[in-house]
């Protein structure tokens, strides 16, 4: 089976990318799919899109971009099947789904945010303004089938195809092994990972955690952006590196996960808490969207709402080494059987099989119809 990934970024540096189809591609090999990857960005326009200003470079590499995908549309047809994730292009209307909806393979559209809802990113800036979020409905409405993160993406899909499934953002228990954990006698460490976009959600536990430091002693270790300040909390900006990535989640003792509950938050699919659950790093979230499904408060991790429960939540595991082992546990038993891409690969490869079959039978049922019609013409002479 001859994949074409559509995705916007370059292999291995987005986090939705990495944790789905990225992550489900050796499992898929291994059943015969051949994955080509084709991403809007290039390296150049990753890393300009995340500085300030530079307009007239940042415009001339995005038209680059557009100028890539239009050069794909003439080989859609060399693909037995075309998976889409999130969009095909960072901007603009759906002009090239729609060009691939018209080229008659089977498309898969998987989306793991609630890309539906107008967001303004902190690091696009005035580019957020060309986004075209209501695209999303007509995305949902060509593909063949779609993919959403968690039931939220999922009803949101239905209003325009019935053909969805579910499947959540995954971690590879091979990557993430379990070590031996260090001893007690050092400093604790509460840890966050994510990016540029994403610390904004980091910053509404700054009171919280000033609050902590001023009756407890612990580190603050924050993966992803490379400077990151809080008056009077002990700080180390850790920069995200994917082949450091596990080996710096590893010195966390407390992973953190706040959120908002706003209609964007409420489509995230949890991949930082199943990446410290996945190392059996107790876990604390607020308790919107999917975390609340993901967490059972107290048994396989903590669910905070307020700045207070933070508080106390965060006291508690700092005082209690047997609670953290409890939790810690209890976590990575949950993504070892309802969150791992070993779990999670093979019912994708399951929906892009039947995607193909599907096509296949509609193509030789019009195939067969255009033959007997020629034959019935040709057998009156016509």
């Amino acid at each position: 089976m001859r994949l074409l990934a559509i995705v916007p970024s370059v292999y291995d540096t987005n986090p939705g990318q990495r944790y789905r189809l990225e992550q489900w591609e050796p499992y898929l090999r291994r059943l015969g799919v051949e994955i080509t990857y084709a991403s809007f960005e290039d390296n150049e326009l990753t890393a300009t899109l995340h500085k300030q200003g530079r307009v007239a470079r940042k415009s001339y590499l995005i038209a680059k971009a557009i100028g890539r995908r239009a050069s794909l549309i003439k080989s859609l047809r060399n693909y037995d099947v075309i998976y889409v994730f999130r969009e095909a292009a960072l901007f603009g209307p759906p002009i090239f789904e729609r060009l691939v909806s018209r080229s008659g393979v089977p498309t898969i559209f998987d989306f793991d945010d609630a890309i539906f809802v107008p967001y303004v990113s902190p690091t696009h800036g005035y580019l957020s303004y060309l986004k075209f979020p209501a695209k999303t409905k007509t995305i949902c409405r060509l593909a063949t089938h779609v993919i959403a993160g968690n039931s939220y993406l999922a009803d949101y899909a239905r209003q325009t195809n019935q053909n969805v499934s579910i499947v959540p953002t995954t971690i590879d228990t091979e990557k993430y092994q379990l070590l031996p954990r260090s001893g007690s006698d050092h400093v604790p460490v509460i840890g966050w990972t994510g990016t540029f976009s994403t610390v904004q959600h980091l910053d509404t536990l700054a009171g919280a955690l000033k609050r902590l430091a001023q009756k407890e002693t612990f580190r603050l270790v924050v993966i992803g952006p490379p400077v990151y300040k809080i008056d009077g909390v002990d700080v180390e900006a850790v920069k995200w590196r994917s082949a450091t990535e596990v080996a710096d989640l590893r010195q966390i003792d407390i992973g953190i996960m706040p959120l908002p509950d706003e209609s964007w938050t409420r489509g995230k699919c949890g991949c930082k808490a199943l990446q410290y659950m996945a190392l059996a790093i107790p876990t604390v979230c607020s308790p919107v969207g999917v975390n609340a499904e993901i967490i059972q408060d107290g048994v396989n991790g903590l669910l905070a709402n307020t700045e207070d429960e933070w508080v106390e939540k965060l006291t508690q595991l700092l005082h209690d080494p047997e609670l953290r082992a409890r939790l810690g546990d209890a976590g990575r038993k949950t993504v070892e059987t309802k969150y791992s891409a070993a779990v999670h690969a093979p019912r994708v490869y399951e929906i892009l099989r039947s995607v193909v079959a599907r096509s296949d039978a509609r193509a030789k049922t019009k195939a067969k119809a255009s033959d007997e019609g020629f034959n019935r013409r040709d057998a009156q002479g016509i």
